[in-house]
């Protein structure tokens, strides 16, 4: 029973996240993403109005639509006919959006069937140490492009271009790195563990 219960999370996990991935470039294409809360709002403002003010019920049932509308689309792009017209999509509209496939790469590494090297968790080697990071391009020179996260914001921070010398990947789970910066660090010792087991002790480099 309790396998049951966990695959149905994945399963719908797993739905509402490629919902999401399509419903939001959506918005994002036609700058509407405040017109469509409002649109949605508008919708469940008659139910709205049978609950006392002091509820956020209109705000509620506004997420709880759209979360709804994300699992449907979820739905049916696991369809054949629906993952044909997501892949025309993504090719005739989507991928013109700048940040899109990066952001869609980000959802893929969160559900964990990303291929691509984007995301990739790493250490920056700065010189005060290393520091949690994730690799966004590779220049054809050696050279990395990575991002270094805010804490415990993961989503907000700084972007360098820096020497490969300087970035180490790690063979860690893409979420496992993610919820160490969301927890302020917490779980960082069996990344650095783990990395110095295959490459040894290492010691920060100086600039100069």
């Amino acid at each position: 029973m309790g396998r049951k219960v966990r695959r149905l999370q994945a399963s719908l996990l797993t739905s509402f996240f490629r919902g999401l991935l399509i419903v939001v470039p959506a918005y994002l294409s036609f700058l509407l993403v405040v017109k469509a809360m409002k649109a949605v709002s508008g919708l469940v403002q008659p139910v709205a109005v049978l609950v006392p003010d002091s509820l956020p019920v209109e705000k509620v049932l506004s997420l709880l639509l759209l979360a709804g509308v994300c699992l449907l689309v979820g739905f049916l792009v696991a369809t054949p006919a629906g993952h044909a017209l997501h892949q025309r999509l993504e090719r005739r509209l989507y991928d013109r959006i700048p940040g899109y496939s990066l952001f869609r790469s980000l959802f893929q590494q969160m559900l964990g069937y990303s291929e691509e090297n984007v995301w990739k968790p790493a250490f920056f080697e700065s010189d005060e140490g290393l520091l949690p990071a994730f690799v966004i391009e590779e220049f054809e020179d050696g050279r990395f492009t990575v991002f270094v996260p805010s804490i415990p914001t993961p989503f907000a921070g700084a972007v360098y271009v820096v020497d490969a010398s300087r970035v180490h990947l790690l063979d860690v789970p893409f979420t496992e790195a993610m919820q160490s910066v969301a927890r302020w660090g917490s779980g960082s010792e069996a990344m650095v563990k783990a990395f110095e087991q295959r490459h040894g002790p290492l010691q920060p480099k100086s600039l100069e």
